[in-house]
């Protein structure tokens, strides 16, 4: 089960409150302007800074 369509509109980064990215697989948000991927863990997305992936770090894992 994806993120709903209504949550994925109104989310924004916790660091700069910029425009996210949704990509589907593997579930999460990218903000472009930090650089950050916020991970869907259970379709769940885990929107804190702390838990953020560098996003360099993330497409070498995920790609």
């Amino acid at each position: 089960m994806a993120v709903p369509q209504e949550l994925r509109e109104i989310l924004v980064c916790p660091q700069c409150k910029g425009d996210l990215e949704y990509v589907e697989e593997p579930e999460a948000f990218i903000c472009r302007a930090c650089e950050l991927v916020y991970p869907v863990k259970d379709d769940i997305p885990i929107m804190l800074v702390e838990e953020a992936i560098p996003l360099e770090q993330w497409q070498k894992s995920s790609g």
